[in-house]
């Protein structure tokens, strides 16, 4: 059974990821919302850091590890509950973030497209690419949250797969070394025929064509990428090439398992940022904030109000991040975790630019960039609606066809 209590030995990951948002994220949060699209030369250090620290076998003092593992059916329902890559990774995402949202998803080699690589990636896969920067390509011009709607395609030529197709809004697509790339072999099958191939970013037939500017997370950049007969090694394909009509895409929907609870651990980490300087500020000010949810003011009601909503979401993430650590099917923990993350996160950011009053809105104030940033995370790695269907239809077990 999950214990609630954050586990002593990964209280030193906390405290390093907590001093890497105080002292390196949020002194350079501005420079790099401003400069958008400059590469934050201050991670490099990082980044070399938590290489050191998984080659030293330190896994648990990475904050970002991409070591994290997929979840699965259970392997031994007699053995000791665990906390381990997932349940680290999680948690050091909520502190860094605490920070910079924009700068925790531009330390190199921590991308979505590792925990991608971890959860359904082979293991001569990991060994040869484990140490890539790896982005994620998923989302089409006409392919947005219904990733069953992709028409990237891939055919296989010999012994290479020939991919076409352009990807938008890949996060990290023009830094990252590689891009795990969704597409279809046979776009007449729907959902069965999608699979995820791993695409190194020197392969002739791979181009970044635009980079977006962005309301917030502006120091992660987001690129257009157009694959053009792009040949890659027969053996990129994550999972089995098989197409099974049955299953569906179920095993490229297995990253989705381990990247949402990281999303999830991003709103819980820049809401917990905008709750606490909210109450710095207000108290500069004068402002009760220390009252209870009787007989205190309509300011401390509204305060303790929004942390109930974020120990909900917190709690959340960490089953979500539990499950998959002890091997259990997730899918279900990991969109409400998104969703209801993602949805506080919003609310808590934009109401702490409201308590405040003016302040909230001045560009020398985080409040102000928080709250710009916090609204990617409840459009990417799937919006608030397609969790909620997820969940319903997992809930009621219908099908897609059958809730829609």
């Amino acid at each position: 059974m999950i214990n609630l209590e954050i586990p002593k030995k990964l209280l030193p990951l906390l405290e390093q990821a907590r001093t890497v948002a105080d002292n390196v994220f949020r002194p350079i949060s501005r420079k790099y919302d401003s400069l958008e699209h400059a590469y934050p030369k201050e991670l490099d250090l990082l980044a070399s850091l938590l290489d050191g620290l998984n080659e030293g076998g330190a896994g648990a003092s990475a904050s970002l590890s991409n070591d994290a593992g997929g979840a699965g059916q259970g392997d031994d329902p007699s053995a000791p509950a665990k906390n381990g890559a997932n349940m680290s990774a999680v948690l050091g995402m909520m502190e860094v973030s605490r920070g910079d949202v924009g700068l925790a998803l531009t330390i190199p080699r921590q991308g979505l497209g590792n925990a991608a690589l971890a959860a359904v990636g082979t293991k001569e896969q990991k060994e040869k690419y484990g140490k890539l920067w790896i982005a994620m390509a998923i989302t089409e011009p006409s392919a947005g949250s219904d990733s069953a709607a992709i028409r990237a395609t891939a055919r296989l030529d010999g012994e290479d797969w020939v991919l076409n197709g352009e990807k938008i809004f890949v996060t990290a697509g023009e830094r990252a070394g590689a891009v795990i790339v969704w597409a279809t072999l046979d776009p007449a099958l729907g959902r069965a025929a999608i699979k995820a191939f791993l695409v190194e970013k020197d392969t002739p037939g791979i181009q970044v064509v635009r980079l977006d500017k962005k309301l917030g997370i502006r120091a992660s950049d987001t690129a257009t990428i157009v694959l053009d007969e792009c040949r890659i090694p027969k053996a990129n394909i994550l999972g089995s090439p098989e197409i099974d009509t049955k299953k569906a895409f179920a095993g490229v929907m297995k990253t989705f398992d381990n990247t949402r609870p990281l999303v999830a651990a991003m709103a819980v980490g820049v809401a917990r940022a905008a709750l606490d300087r909210a109450r710095e500020i207000l108290r500069e000010s004068g402002t009760p904030v220390d009252g209870g949810r009787t007989g205190g003011s309509f300011v401390e009601a509204e305060l303790e109000r929004l942390e109930g909503e974020l120990e909900a979401a917190r709690l959340l993430t960490l089953r979500a991040a539990w499950m998959a650590d002890n091997r259990m099917p997730n899918s279900l923990q990991a969109s409400m975790a998104k969703a209801k993350a993602a949805r506080v996160a919003n609310e808590i950011t934009l109401r702490c630019v409201d308590l405040v009053g003016v302040r909230g809105y001045d560009e020398s104030e985080l409040l102000e960039k928080w709250a710009r940033d916090s609204k990617i995370l409840d459009i990417f790695e799937g919006t608030q609606q397609i969790q909620m269907l997820i969940v319903a239809r997992q809930l009621l077990g219908k099908s897609s066809a059958e809730l829609r």
